[in-house]
C-alpha cells in the first residue's frame, strides 16, 4: 500500500517498495551509462575547431586547440595544438603548430613545427622547419626545407663551438 507516489508517478511508502525501486533505477542507469560509452567514445584532447568545405575566410587564427581546414583560409595560423589542412583545402600565409599535417594545399612557410605530415595529396610551396618531416609519395614540396634540428641542440652545438 502506496502512501505517496514520486514525481515519476511510482509508489513509495514501504521499505519493500524502495528497494524495488531503487534496483530498477540502478539497473536502468548502468544500462543508460553503458549504450552511452558506447556510443560517444570518450574524448581527452583539446578541442578543434574547423573550417568547413566551401568557406572562404581571411584572418588570422591564434590561440589553442587544433584546427582543421577543409575550406580556404587566407592569413596567419598560430595555435598551440595541431593543424590539419584536408585534401582539397587551400591556406595561404604563415603556420606555426604543433603538428602540421597538409593534404591539401599550403601556400606559406611552416615554422617551429614539432612534425610536420605531407600527405600523398599535399602541396607545399613554402619554407618548412620542423622537429621531424613525414614525407608521403606523391606530395609536392617547392622550397626549402629544416628538419631534425630541435632549438636545445642547436644552441649547444653553437656554446661548444664558440659561436653563441
Amino acid at each position: 500500500m502506496a502512501l505517496w507516489k514520486d514525481q515519476y508517478g511510482r509508489e513509495q511508502g514501504s521499505a519493500d517498495t524502495a528497494a524495488k525501486d531503487t534496483d530498477k533505477t540502478a539497473a536502468s542507469v548502468s544500462t543508460l551509462d553503458s549504450a552511452r560509452s558506447t556510443q560517444t567514445p570518450a574524448r581527452t584532447d583539446a578541442k578543434e575547431s574547423v573550417i568547413a568545405a566551401g568557406l572562404t575566410i581571411e584572418g588570422k587564427i591564434e590561440g589553442s586547440g587544433h584546427v582543421r581546414i577543409a575550406g580556404n583560409f587566407k592569413g596567419d595560423i598560430h595555435v598551440q595544438g595541431n593543424l590539419t589542412i584536408e585534401a582539397g583545402a587551400r591556406v595561404t600565409g604563415g603556420v606555426r603548430a604543433n603538428t602540421v599535417v597538409v593534404g591539401g594545399e599550403l601556400e606559406g612557410n611552416i615554422d617551429a613545427a614539432s612534425r610536420v605530415e605531407l600527405l600523398q595529396t599535399g602541396v607545399l610551396n613554402g619554407d618548412l622547419k620542423a622537429g621531424s618531416l613525414i614525407v608521403a609519395a606523391g606530395s609536392r614540396m617547392r622550397g626549402r626545407a629544416e628538419f631534425g634540428w630541435d632549438e636545445k641542440s642547436d644552441k649547444a652545438a653553437k656554446t661548444s663551438t664558440g659561436t653563441a
